[in-house]
């Protein structure tokens, strides 16, 4: 599929379609609606309750890094584009993203008449302000990097940059087209702007921009922030100056904090929360037959890992080469879903997840992914002839979150099949958790993963092991650096047919399958639930709940 010609498709239907497009995505991951409350009215008075944790910072769309911020960010915001629960493109705030013939330069034509929830009018300006603050390396916000293929990013790397300084490759044309021009082509730029980053913020947010973050009373999304209450709920209302395609089925969102997911469970069982997006670990294999909720499972785009940062003692040059391969061989995927998860995953074989264009079961290298316990032994004996282990093999993750149990199963099968010590480190809560990653100070492994917010495998490759999304710019949280790696991405961005550039992502994976940057394990499965009062209950491609659309009868 040549995506420049089918792009210019796009945006001619995109006003007209945009409505169609997104019913047609009802039967989408995890869409039901209660068979017992067929018949009965929905409540567009109702406020849906749903769980979350305490996110980890400001609700800035520049300086999300984690699932609790994002679910928030995404619903107080609107981008240029949004996606259908089946992961399709549609125009939101553009009316049309047309590139040129080597997609180097694209042209943005906004909808007339958008404002944010104060009445200020969204423009050009407005997205170009956003984006450049964002890039900016002075702001030190943590989606920089996704900006880095816009031309100008690396001037605002530059130290001592001035925070106010903008893209060069940014020309605000008039208030409704600005002209894009790369440093590189990037055949996936009219996906990526569907990433968190690219959400625009209002002008009064510059005023005080880490009190808005914690307080963005003005937003241009579905919803707009009633109360964010520490560690208690975030509370979000209809916005009522809303007037793009996500218009919202019912009055508000309240996001309740937990910090234990059985807690949830149990309140998601007594009638005291509508929807769980995730079931916890102990009660997976009973929650399909539990009589008090609506269950939902299926595949989502959930990709699973552990990282072992590069700096890590005993994993760099030929001996971490040989270290990671083994630490792979030595996990039993297979056996921690089956007793852990209750069969509610699926083994990684690649990089992405599978409902992720160019996901593959069949890279050369992937056989270092299946269980294999002498080949993991053999291969840590060679590392020690290099350099004698000493330690303890540590991974950390957030207590708050559905962790332990596997955490625990993964270090155990790393220890029997390496006669080493090999042990979970929890961190009390997931902003603990997100800030030791975030600050380099976790000391060991990690769990990880990645959902991208757009469903193209640039956001899952580029966004997580590219040189320029390390130190802190991106999610590579490891600072794995790879001229190899980074070339690839380029060549992969240069190509207009998705075809070609899936061969050229595949490469690049083959090639992570060599360096192990980290340790993939499995694509988590859409395990969610909701009370029998649920008239409609959605899922997006992320396999979390589509939230404009749920609806409680009456």
């Amino acid at each position: 599929m040549n995506l420049s010609k089918n792009l210019k498709k796009i945006a001619i239907s995109a006003v007209a379609g945009a409505s169609a497009v997104l019913l047609a995505a009802c039967g989408g991951i995890g869409s039901q609606q209660n068979a017992s409350e067929a018949s009965a009215q929905a409540n567009p008075d109702a406020v849906i309750t749903v769980n979350s944790v305490e996110p980890t910072g400001e609700l800035l769309p520049g300086n999300v890094s984690d699932t609790a911020s994002w679910k928030i960010a995404t619903q107080l915001f609107d981008g240029l584009v949004t996606f259908t629960n089946k992961g399709e493109l549609v125009m939101d705030e553009a009316e049309s993203i047309t590139p040129n013939e080597d997609a180097s330069v694209y042209t943005i034509k906004l909808k007339s008449g958008l404002k944010f929830s104060d009445g200020e009018a969204i423009t050009a300006q407005t997205y170009a302000r956003s984006w450049s603050y964002a890039a900016n390396a002075t702001n030190a916000q943590v989606g920089a990097s996704i900006f880095s293929t816009i031309k100008g990013y690396d001037e605002l790397q530059q130290d001592g940059v001035d925070a106010n300084a903008q893209l060069s490759g940014l020309r605000v044309v008039d208030d409704q087209t600005l002209e894009v021009t790369l440093n590189a082509p990037d055949s996936s730029f009219s996906y990526k702007v569907g990433d968190v980053a690219f959400l625009p913020i209002p002008s009064v947010a510059y005023k005080d921009i880490h009190g808005f973050g914690k307080n963005p009373t003005v937003s241009n999304g579905p919803y707009v922030l009633d109360a964010w209450n520490i560690g208690k709920d975030i509370k979000l209302k209809k916005n009522p100056q809303y007037s793009g395609v996500r218009a919202p089925k019912n009055a508000g969102i309240d996001f309740v904090v937990y910090d234990s997911l059985d807690t949830a469970y149990s309140d998601l069982q007594g009638g005291n929360i509508d929807v769980l997006d995730t079931i916890p670990t102990s009660a997976l294999g009973t929650y399909m037959t539990e009589s008090s909720i609506q269950a939902f499972s299926d595949s989502s785009s959930a990709f699973k890992s552990i990282t072992i940062p590069q700096n890590l003692a005993h994993f760099s040059g030929e001996e971490g080469a040989l270290r990671r391969q083994a630490i792979s061989y030595a996990i039993d995927r297979d056996g921690v879903i089956q007793k852990i998860l209750s069969g509610a995953a699926t083994p990684a074989t690649d990089f992405l997840a599978p409902v992720i264009a160019g996901y593959s079961k069949d890279l050369s290298g992937s056989d270092v992914l299946k269980y294999d316990a002498a080949k993991a032994k053999q291969l840590w004996a060679q590392a020690d002839a290099i350099s004698p282990w000493s330690g303890t093999f540590s991974i950390g993750y957030n207590a708050d979150g559905p962790y332990k149990a596997w955490v625990d199963a993964v270090a155990n099968s790393i220890a029997n099949s390496l006669g080493i010590e090999a042990t979970g480190n929890p961190y009390p809560t997931s902003k603990d958790f997100a800030s030791a990653v975030n600050q380099r100070q976790v000391g060991g492994a990690f769990r990880s993963g990645l959902q991208s917010d757009y469903p193209h495998p640039e956001g899952y490759l580029f966004q997580a092991y590219d040189s320029a999304s390390a130190d802190g710019k991106g999610l590579n949280n490891g600072d794995y650096k790879s001229a190899e790696f980074d070339g690839l991405m380029d060549k992969a961005a240069a190509q207009t047919s998705l075809n070609d550039a899936i061969k050229t992502y595949q490469q690049s994976e083959e090639l992570l399958l060599k360096d192990l940057p980290v340790i993939p394990l499995w694509y988590d499965n859409v395990s969610a639930g909701a009370t029998k009062q649920m008239k409609t209950v959605k899922f997006n491609y992320m396999g979390l709940p589509s939230y404009y659309e749920l609806e409680k009868s009456k």
